[in-house]
């Protein structure tokens, strides 16, 4: 049976789903021996025997065999957030990791990244699809932060699959248009999930007359939309924010709370602790048993619900909340968008059901709808919506300057391109007339660079622990690429003061900054180049 499967990877858990082609009812599907729990999911947790020639445990078949209490480098957690890190300068699919995520089994066997620990998971569940589907198409979905470098392991990882269409979208953006609201609505998604925290603003196109948007796939294999002539209707993202940090961090804060002679890291004192923050969900308070070695006898871990919502205020969790809401909020409001013009909100991943996260939640969006139905499926059903027909237009996270020569104080100064929150692919290039600093000039240097926040809360690890670290305010530093493009040469050379190049910016479908213009002296268009990725 031809058709489309979606698959969420997420920190904790992986939902997959399939659509057949014929337009019939998209289900989860259920995948032995993986899978496990109602809807059916797989947790995302890999077993490296050190056996020879042994086989990897998957999902349900790690918790069966009691390995997830006993933990150790054997046990693959936590490497989602991960996946597509630079590391050293090098794309992160050779290098390791930190914490139980990116351990490698025993002495026998390789390290492996969390790149190649995300491949092994992935290929495991296409093997593992009952015979009788055939899909066509694979759309993957990736947070806000790791958008760039889940393109390149995406690509990377499925180049062996048989699977004709491949896709990657944004889990905010496929859990909005997978809610089922109506044409012209704008939704905010609240993504917490295990690994990460996303925050996103998503005005689904049409209403008014106009048709309701389906959601183009970003190609990896197959043909080329731009040479399609299909005519494309947008759903656009007004404005997000996200941060690594999630639901895991939350079981260490527990731990650290209740046990803090522990070692942290510690398997089964986290899935304990798991345990009770997901019990809190329901209940005022919560107990289970923890047994420190297998030859102790276990010991009870308490926690009510009240200390659970003072130990996530002390770390400082609400402010980072109202911190990303008022990023998104920020950009909308340049998009000529108010919080008093959002139709409803999206909460998904089971760190939306905190009654904390819930409270916090109704209080800074008062008066408008949650639509929180289905939280820990809806981001793989929506995604399975995304098919060829419309553009799913993105917002920068991070911004672009170039360092500009100003005559007036006969200094170079950093000139912004394009900021974050602006949508990209541009509509309409940005132009820029460039003079030349010095009489007898022969080339003009383009220097690009990524502007910091003036203020901006971050993770930092604390003895295996996360913090949240507010960057103090101030005149906003820029940090040059790390690869810069080659100069443009100035034939004749150039004279100090006068306007000499008139360049284009815009930034294209794929994410790159590409670069036209032409030469006011010779009258010369310059060659188009691209000038490397935006984030």
């Amino acid at each position: 049976m031809a058709g489309t499967l979606a698959i969420d990877l997420g920190s904790t858990t992986t939902v997959v789903a399939f659509q057949p082609a014929n337009g019939g009812a998209p289900e989860l599907l259920d995948l032995p021996p993986y899978s496990c729990g109602e809807p059916a999911v797989i947790p995302s947790l890999i077993w490296l025997s050190d056996a020879e020639n042994s086989q990897p445990l998957i999902g349900r078949q790690v918790i069966e065999a009691g390995l997830l209490e006993r933990g150790g480098p054997q046990l693959l957690r936590d490497f989602k957030r991960e996946i597509g890190v630079e590391i050293g300068g090098e794309q992160g699919g050779g290098g390791g990791g930190s914490g139980e995520g990116s351990a490698a089994a025993g002495s026998g066997r390789p390290r492996l990244s969390p790149d190649q620990a995300g491949s092994l998971l992935l290929r495991r569940l296409w093997q593992q699809l009952p015979p009788q589907l055939q899909p066509s198409r694979l759309v993957v979905t990736a947070p806000i932060d790791g958008y760039r470098g889940y393109r390149r392991w995406l690509s990377h990882t499925c180049s062996q699959l048989n699977v004709p269409e491949l896709a990657l979208v944004d889990e905010p953006t496929a859990a909005a248009i997978g809610a089922g609201l109506a044409p012209g609505s704008r939704v905010l998604v609240v993504d917490l999930g295990g690994g990460t925290f996303d925050l996103s603003l998503v005005a689904l196109e049409g209403g008014e007359g106009r048709a309701a948007p389906i959601a183009q796939l970003l190609r990896f294999a197959g043909r080329d939309l731009e040479t399609s002539g299909q005519r494309l209707r947008t759903a656009r993202v007004l404005g997000k924010a996200g941060l690594a940090i999630g639901g895991r961090d939350i079981d260490r804060w527990i731990a650290e709370a209740l046990v803090p002679q522990a070692q942290q890291q510690q398997s089964g004192l986290l899935v304990a602790c798991e345990r009770l923050k997901c019990s809190l969900s329901t209940q005022q308070q919560a107990l289970v048993l923890w047994s420190p070695q297998p030859d102790q006898p276990p010991r009870e871990l308490r926690l009510q619900r009240e200390q659970l919502d003072a130990l996530l205020e002390q770390q400082g969790l609400l402010r980072l909340l109202d911190e990303l809401l008022e990023t998104v909020l920020a950009s909308a409001r340049a998009a000529g968008v108010d919080l008093r013009d959002i139709d409803a909100v999206l909460p998904v991943g089971g760190c939306s059901q905190l009654p904390l996260i819930r409270r916090w939640l109704e209080e800074r969006t008062a008066g408008i709808p949650l639509r929180d139905e289905r939280p820990v499926e809806a981001v793989a059903l929506g995604a399975l919506s995304l098919t060829p027909g419309v553009a799913v237009k993105d917002v920068l996270s991070r911004g672009v300057s170039l360092r500009c020569w100003d005559q007036r104080s006969g200094e170079h100064r950093w000139h912004p391109l394009f900021v974050p929150g602006q949508a990209w692919p541009s509509e309409r290039p940005l132009e820029l007339v460039l003079a030349c600093s010095r009489d007898g000039q022969q080339a003009l240097e383009l220097v690009l660079g990524e502007p910091h926040q003036e203020q901006r809360r971050e993770v930092v690890f604390e003895n295996g622990l996360p913090r949240l670290r507010s960057r103090p305010a101030g005149a906003a530093a820029v940090t040059p690429w790390p690869q810069q493009p080659q100069a443009l040469a100035l034939t004749p050379p150039g004279r100090q003061g006068d306007d000499r190049l008139r360049l284009r910016f815009r930034i294209e479908a794929s994410g790159q900054l590409l670069l036209e213009g032409e030469d006011l002296a010779s009258g010369q268009a310059l060659e188009p180049q691209r000038l490397g990725p935006v984030r």
